[in-house]
């Protein structure tokens, strides 16, 4: 199975995890560790409703969040 993106879809991806990530920081919560727990759960209570969060990740398929997570470590480190 190949997986195919589109740029403007990575960009929208990415503008939720940064969304999503403020959201849990002004709430106290550790953003990576919902984040994750989202992703390998796919229980949206790791998610907070403030700013709306929840709604917003949920907009997005698991799969394509981790996508955009790990295209943005390895574009950082590798220089992709």
């Amino acid at each position: 199975m190949k997986f195919e993106t589109n740029k403007d879809i990575d960009s929208e991806v990415k503008k939720i995890i940064f969304a999503v990530y403020d959201a849990l920081k002004e709430k106290g919560y550790d953003p990576i560790n919902q984040i994750i727990g989202y992703i390998l759960s796919g229980d949206p209570t790791y998610i907070t409703s403030h700013k709306d969060a929840r709604s917003i990740i949920r907009k997005v398929e698991r799969d394509e969040l981790l996508e955009e997570i790990l295209r943005s470590y390895l574009e950082k480190e590798n220089n992709i």
